[in-house]
């Protein structure tokens, strides 16, 4: 919940930035949707901007804190990914570094509705999905030829109290018997250093726009492994094809689709190796899903149970491509463990 001191830092944020002159009030509203910061819609005498400001204890029922400085890093983000895709991110107006805040535009959700709400809604976009994969796939390619990238997000720290921590190691302690397959991926997922990642490629963090996708919140940011930025937004297209078995097949169309859009770019690494390792980690982030830090809130307890049952599986026993890893899913959630695909 905001507290009346955040609003008095916000205020006084805004004046400092000249966004509100002497004698001027803005009116905050608080925006729902994110565990890692506080977010206000700002209506200020010159038009609606957008405040967000990073908490050192995560809004979840786990303990899980992470490092204030995780607002710098989104900053510069959006500046980078501006850069390259203009449009495609929030503009960002003002930022303050010692206050840990800064300011962006606002996109009102009726031209800019949310990924999120439209697949849980039964609105499968599969040239969306494309369109997603896509520009994650030009803002990886930029950055693995940008020779500033490893300094500008040498962010290792950030990553793992925000990504590795709460999603591989927590998880490991529901599944001790697959402990091991945790412990690997974390340091598979660490070790690798070939783009910038955005961590939080999430239909959450996704608008559609009139102009193609926006991606949002990008405190998470790391110069690391792209496969995980796939294998992240592949996940939770995959959790929701078990929310919505009416919809499992189309979901799974647009979960390729974004792999696909993503592989054209792909001139950093062989694309089968980048493959795999997103096939490797994926079911591991499912698990997470229902057992980490951070569950999702849609499913209910069944729905759970078959993600651990799909999830385990194929954290055993990976599989190679995108593909096969979609072909299997499908035939663990029909029943089909007798008939899984190689």
């Amino acid at each position: 919940m905001t507290t009346p001191d955040l609003r008095a830092d916000v205020q006084a944020f805004l004046r400092r930035q000249g966004l509100l002159g002497p004698g001027e009030h803005a009116s905050l509203i608080p925006l729902a949707g994110g565990v890692s910061s506080d977010l206000w819609k700002v209506e200020l005498p010159t038009g609606t901007v957008c405040v967000k400001g990073a908490l050192a204890q995560l809004k979840v029922a786990h303990e899980w804190r992470a490092p204030l400085s995780r607002n710098r890093v989104e900053y510069d983000w959006l500046q980078f990914a501006a850069s390259l895709c203009p449009g495609q991110v929030p503009q960002v107006i003002a930022y303050d570094d010692e206050g840990g805040l800064f300011a962006m535009e606002f996109l009102p959700p009726e031209r800019y509705p949310v990924w999120k709400a439209q697949l849980l809604a039964g609105r499968v976009d599969v040239a969306a999905a494309r369109a997603v994969g896509d520009l994650v796939g030009r803002l990886h390619s930029a950055s693995a030829a940008d020779p500033r990238s490893p300094l500008r997000f040498a962010t290792d720290e950030n990553f793992d109290a925000l990504r590795i921590e709460p999603f591989l190691r927590v998880t490991a302690n529901a599944h001790r018997d697959l402990r091991h397959r945790f412990a690997e991926l974390a340091r598979t997922t660490a070790a690798t250093d070939l783009a910038v990642v955005h961590g939080d490629v999430s239909p959450k963090n996704i608008l559609l726009g009139p102009d193609g996708p926006v991606l949002l919140d990008a405190e998470c940011a790391w110069f690391g492994d792209p496969a995980f930025d796939i294998a992240f937004c592949v996940n939770h297209l995959l959790i929701k094809s078990v929310k919505l078995p009416g919809q499992a097949a189309e979901l799974r169309s647009a979960a390729q689709a974004l792999a696909d859009g993503h592989a054209r770019h792909i001139d950093w690494e062989p694309p089968d190796a980048l493959a795999r390792r997103v096939a490797a980690l994926l079911p591991a982030l499912a698990l997470a899903r229902v057992d980490g830090a951070s569950p999702v809130e849609y499913l209910d307890e069944a729905q759970r149970d078959e993600i651990r049952k799909i999830g385990r599986v194929l954290l055993r026993d990976p599989a190679s491509t995108v593909g096969r890893l979609l072909d299997r899913w499908a035939a663990l959630s029909r029943g089909d463990v007798g008939k899984d695909l190689p």
